[in-house]
């Protein structure tokens, strides 16, 4: 029998590490347990309307955020405030498969391009590592806007 797996992330604000990754991946905000969204609606503004008609003090609502596969295939995101930095590298990261299929040039300038779209949202390039075959085809390590690293594959 094969589990369900979620990545949880320790943040500062996970709502906004959360909609980094969100842009990053093509993930969605699922909405509030038994709140029907309509078309177009933003999940987020329902979270903050659901958590204050439950009386979550306002403090208190940007403690955990989630996003998800909206085709159900990728793990699900979880996003948790805690109040220490990140202080050391990630024993485990994520790989970002970016180009797919791709070699050489080809593949190293759609890491570049996609590279530049993440920095734009917010992540720091760290490093980029040129193809060695016949065992490295190249990619770019990055961190996430709270220094999470991971890597453009």
């Amino acid at each position: 029998m094969s589990r369900h797996l979620q990545i949880t992330f320790d943040a500062h604000d996970p709502k906004a590490l959360s909609t980094f990754w969100r842009e990053v991946l093509g993930y969605v905000h699922p909405g509030p347990p038994g709140v029907e969204l309509p078309a177009g609606a933003d999940p987020l503004a329902a979270w903050d309307e659901f958590l204050a008609r439950i009386g979550v003090p306002p403090d208190q609502r940007n403690t955990r955020s989630a996003i998800e596969d909206p085709d159900g295939d990728g793990p699900r995101l979880f996003f948790q405030q805690v109040p220490e930095d990140k202080i050391a590298k990630n024993r485990v990261h994520l790989d970002i498969r970016a180009a797919p299929g791709l070699q050489g040039e080809e593949r190293m300038a759609a890491l570049e391009s996609e590279c530049d779209r993440l920095v734009a949202l917010g992540a720091k390039r760290v490093h980029r590592a040129d193809p060695e075959p016949p065992l490295s085809f190249g990619h770019i390590v990055m961190a996430d806007p709270e220094g999470n690293e991971f890597c453009l594959d």
